[in-house]
């Protein structure tokens, strides 16, 4: 397989390693915004925002992955995503996020000191992220 046209990619979590493969193109939740990596991309460490990791694989088809935040590095023939919590879009589930968003707005709304509104407003925008990058991946299908 010619691999000039294509770039390593790895998603690793805490737990396990979620992606591995060859793609044509990623796209993931910058700090700034939207970041597109495409082969041979000038290397690059940076933070990446709560959301989705669109993997556009080598054989065309794509594979999302959602990342509660972390760090992105790049080389031109590798790109690595490191954070504590990703999921395969697959599975997502809807209705445990849905549930993990209420908990979240309840805990802000009850929340005493400014840690606890930190923490919640994080846990928030956490939930938030997944369950946009849930309907994201529904869509695509």
């Amino acid at each position: 397989m010619d691999t000039s046209h294509t770039i390593h990619v790895d998603v690793v979590s805490a737990e396990e390693s979620i992606f591995s493969g060859e793609a044509k193109f990623v796209a993931l939740p910058g700090e700034a915004g939207e970041l597109g990596i495409y082969p041979r991309h000038t290397p690059l460490i940076t933070r990446i925002k709560p959301g989705a990791v669109r993997i556009e694989k080598a054989d065309g088809s794509e594979e999302f992955v959602f990342v509660a935040g972390g760090l992105l590095e790049v080389q031109p023939h590798c790109v690595t995503v490191l954070s504590d919590t990703a999921i395969r879009g697959k599975d997502l589930d809807e209705a445990k996020a849905t549930a993990a968003k209420a908990s979240a707005e309840e805990a802000l709304k009850n929340a005493k000191t400014d840690i606890d509104i930190a923490m919640a407003q994080s846990e928030l925008a956490v939930m938030a992220a997944q369950i946009a990058a849930l309907r994201k991946f529904r869509q695509k299908k």
